[in-house]
């Protein structure tokens, strides 16, 4: 069975509408959660692909985030391990950084609705292509002036990037595809969490454009799939059983 390997970084923030689709597939997953004190897997061998899930905080604030660096690590893991890696939200400005990004606090909220536009890097990308015209929602604390070579594959309204794909298995995305009303309701009921100050606005939209949300997540799941192949089940390390004889 395909098993995933997902990064939590808070309990609002999990795979939510892609929870259904990947199941749909046989498709396994294991929430790996640091915020809480849990280690992040060591290795790629056992799961078919990562997953790296938004969070409260910027990544460059070490502070609040202090299994940042095991997480770049992660992704250079499962890179070198010729495994997908999807980064959402937080998880996408990692990604970014990973390639060589610098990471800015600001905005702090970076949090907004608008319109998906392909650009001519992603104008072949299934990806870019299934979002290309459709409302999604952006959120990601804090941002990422990309490095040169690293051409967007989808951008906003405004030209700023909100998908990259820098390596054939790695997608980092901007808008969020897993995001149902009731998450933000719940990020909006999160202890010290800190929200944007138009956050009910945001969520307003979000019921308003809910059937698109998820039809949107729909055509994003199975853009991944085909162009990651998450559907090939990759090969796991082997389990060796010692026999010492006397």
């Amino acid at each position: 069975m395909k098993q995933f390997a997902v990064i939590q970084h808070t309990y609002s923030e999990f795979l939510g509408l892609i929870e259904n689709q990947l199941e749909k597939r046989d498709i396994g997953f294991a929430y790996f959660r640091p915020f809480v004190g849990q280690d992040l897997p060591g290795s790629a061998g056992p799961f078919d692909a990562l997953f790296i899930l938004g969070g409260q905080h910027p990544p460059g604030d070490h502070k609040s985030n202090p299994w940042h660096d095991d997480e770049l690590k992660l992704f250079g893991i499962f890179r070198e391990a010729k495994r997908p890696a999807v980064g959402l939200g937080y998880g996408a400005l990692v990604l970014a950084e990973y390639e060589g990004a610098e990471l800015s606090s600001e905005p702090l909220h970076n949090a907004y609705w608008t319109t998906a536009h392909k650009t001519q890097a992603g104008h072949d990308d299934a990806l870019a292509q299934a979002v290309d015209g459709r409302p999604v929602l952006v959120m990601a604390n804090g941002g990422a002036t990309l490095p040169a070579g690293l051409e967007p594959i989808v951008v906003d309204d405004d030209g700023r990037w909100i998908a990259i794909r820098p390596d054939p298995l790695a997608y980092g995305l901007l808008f969020r595809p897993e995001l149902k009303p009731g998450m933000i309701e719940d990020m909006i009921m999160e202890a010290k969490r800190k929200t944007p100050a138009d956050i009910a606005e945001l969520l307003a939209q979000a019921r308003h454009h809910w059937r698109d949300m998820q039809q949107t997540t729909d055509q994003v799941i199975v853009a991944l799939v085909k162009e990651l192949d998450l559907m090939a089940e990759r090969r796991k390390m082997p389990v060796f059983r010692l026999n010492i004889s006397e």
